[in-house]
């Protein structure tokens, strides 16, 4: 059965949501005034993002909703948990505009997806909200080239759930063996789309990892000028697919 339609993570895939992340906090710490509390940039840096992976999981978990882990991030980076809702909302405010000065696709985005225009549908599943993602994606201005966008904090279930992919199936009334999943996260993506049924295809830019294929059941790849290979291939178990 051919791969009809291939279904997208957004951050750190389609957007480089690091580069975009850092370069923001790093003018919203210096505005702040609040560099001056760590010994070097890169350590206010190393405890943001390791405030925003825990407060992510939990809301990834279902403990928490997505304004609330974006107040626990406040809280919990300037360790002031009396923080009241208004005021971490306009902490987080602050950090977003200078976030959003600096988003931008990745270079190879653009060439695969005009690439992949007539032969593939295309749709979002991201961990986020779609208030969020929507808009990012309009301007990024590649909304249009999605049918759908399906986020977890609307779906009430997050990836890697199979629950999560298999929705997302549902919206383009297909089954998962007929769409492909690209994300950047080799647990919540790689993983989580193998088990849920899809070709699932891992986007390591950074390089950790060598080979072509995972033990666990997805591709690896380095670049997405690789995906339109593996899609007219469909080798999840090993062999070509006969199918062109």
């Amino acid at each position: 059965m051919p791969i009809k339609a291939v279904l997208w993570d957004v951050d750190d895939t389609l957007f480089d949501y690091t580069t975009a992340d850092r370069a923001g906090m790093r003018l919203h710490l210096a505005a702040e005034g609040l560099l001056d509390g760590y010994a070097t940039v890169e350590d206010a840096l190393a405890h943001w993002r390791r405030t925003t992976d825990a407060q992510w999981a939990r809301f990834s978990a279902g403990e928490v909703t997505f304004e609330e882990q974006r107040r626990d991030r406040v809280r919990v980076f300037l360790a002031r948990p009396e923080l009241a809702d208004a005021e971490s909302d306009a902490w987080f405010a602050r950090y977003l505009g200078h976030y959003e000065a600096a988003w931008a696709l990745f270079p190879d985005v653009l060439p695969v997806l005009d690439a992949l225009a007539a032969s593939h549908r295309h749709a979002v599943l991201s961990n986020s909200s779609i208030h969020v993602q929507e808009r990012k994606l309009r301007a990024l201005g590649v909304r249009d080239r999605f049918e759908t966008v399906l986020c977890a904090a609307e779906l009430g279930v997050s990836k890697p759930e199979p629950r999560a992919f298999h929705a997302a199936c549902e919206a383009l009334e297909l089954g998962p063996h007929e769409v492909a999943y690209v994300g950047d996260h080799p647990d919540i993506d790689a993983r989580g789309a193998a088990e849920a049924g899809l070709l699932s295809v891992w986007i390591d830019r950074a390089g950790v990892h060598a080979g072509g294929r995972d033990g666990a059941g997805w591709r690896r790849i380095a670049s997405l000028a690789e995906l339109p290979a593996i899609l007219r291939a469909d080798t999840r178990f090993g062999a070509p697919s006969t199918f062109r």
